[in-house]
């Protein structure tokens, strides 16, 4: 483990090593969110305004973390979100974060953007695997993508329902960053200042999106498999849509970005596993409510016929002790581990999950509670 990464006490640590690495252009794409960043913002904003409320005098001198994820076992309460373009961060981004959750024995979700393909990620990251469909208007394509997650063991498919269109991200318009790059005297001059990082993308080469290979038969270069993503989201899948994929899908299914209520009651009637309450990193549209905010109404609605994980906003292992009191199962970790990989690879990964994993354990501990199963909404304030 690199000096760097031994010394982060915090993801905010992990953040700023990311911040030093990368070029501001690319930092921003990975940091930043939609317009005015009201909901990136609110995401963090809301774990800090929600106060615990701990017992005492409770044998905390052993602590499990143990939890059930859509009925799997899991060493923590937590799941990998899927991440695209890692590697445009640094090399073997997406291997590096799938190892790192395999060793802590939670599962990893690979993007439909990832910038490794869901085979290579099965032969270097064996453990609990995801895959993230986008909804694209390419069925047949789409149909194949998942096809291949079957073929490959994936233990899930996660459903992202809350992107018909690309979110407004103002950071990436200043910086003139898009995927494909478009080099211009301004971004130049900042990978130019970036070294070490320039040096991994000369000598690995631009990264490619590689599970979205031939989605655009026209498009053959880096730039045009990259732009072709976004051109190609289906703004009219709907409720029917759905509903087919889970009629085809063999295995555990979970849907992600569901903030209302009467939706994921609706996913509940479908016969998913989860629902995942996220209203995509406060990337896409800004305004929304915070997913912490969300959640309780969401697990009433429910009515404990799937699971309800969290995302968004996740910084300290007290965040997870938070969320699951307010009747989360777990919760999933997106720029958590993309700093940390960013920073230091596998090694920085690894470091973010054991910063919160050791700040959840110390969270119980100082809350009175030993297991899982004893974190409820009493440990809220207000709710006692």
């Amino acid at each position: 483990m690199s000096h760097s990464v031994a010394s982060a006490y915090s993801i905010e640590d992990l953040r700023l090593a990311a911040k030093g690495r990368l070029p501001r252009a690319v930092f921003d794409f990975f940091d930043g969110g939609a317009e005015d960043e009201i909901t990136l913002r609110e995401n963090a904003e809301v774990f800090k305004r929600c106060r615990l409320l701990p017992r005492v005098l409770s044998d905390v001198s052993t602590i499990d973390t143990a939890a059930d994820i859509i009925g799997e076992a899991a060493k923590l309460p937590l799941a990998i979100a899927p991440l695209g373009a890692v590697d445009f961060g640094r090399a073997g981004g997406d291997i590096a974060i799938a190892r790192a959750a395999a060793a802590a024995g939670i599962p990893y979700t690979l993007s439909t953007a990832a910038t490794t393909s869901i085979e290579r990620i099965a032969d270097a990251a064996p453990g609990r695997l995801w895959f993230q469909a986008y909804i694209l208007r390419n069925q047949p394509f789409l149909d194949a993508l998942i096809e291949r997650a079957r073929i490959a063991e994936y233990e899930a498919l996660v459903v992202t329902v809350d992107l018909p269109v690309g979110g407004k991200r103002e950071r990436d318009l200043k910086n003139d960053f898009s995927i494909p790059f478009g080099f211009t005297r301004k971004n130049v001059l900042d990978f130019a200042r970036h070294p070490r990082w320039l040096s991994g993308i000369l000598r690995h080469g631009m990264p490619v999106m590689e599970n979205v290979k031939g989605l655009d038969e026209a498009a053959t270069s880096t730039a045009a498999i990259a732009s072709s993503v976004g051109r190609n989201y289906d703004a009219a899948f709907n409720w029917d849509g759905l509903q087919r994929m889970r009629d085809r899908w063999p295995r555990k299914m979970l849907v992600k970005g569901i903030l209302h209520p009467g939706d994921a009651a609706r996913i509940a009637d479908m016969g998913c596993d989860a629902v995942i309450v996220s209203n995509h990193g406060g990337r896409q549209l800004d305004g929304t409510v915070a997913t912490l905010d969300a959640l309780p109404a969401v697990v009433k609605a429910v009515e404990g016929r799937l699971q309800v994980l969290l995302d968004g906003g996740v910084r300290r292992g007290g965040d997870i002790l938070k969320a699951i009191a307010l009747g989360a199962n777990g919760v999933m970790l997106g720029r958590a581990p993309l700093y940390g990989a960013a920073a230091a690879g596998e090694a920085g990964a690894a470091r973010a999950l054991t910063i919160l994993k050791d700040e959840f354990i110390r969270s119980m501990q100082l809350c009175g509670v030993r297991s899982i199963s004893e974190i409820d909404v009493k440990l809220i304030f207000g709710n006692a």
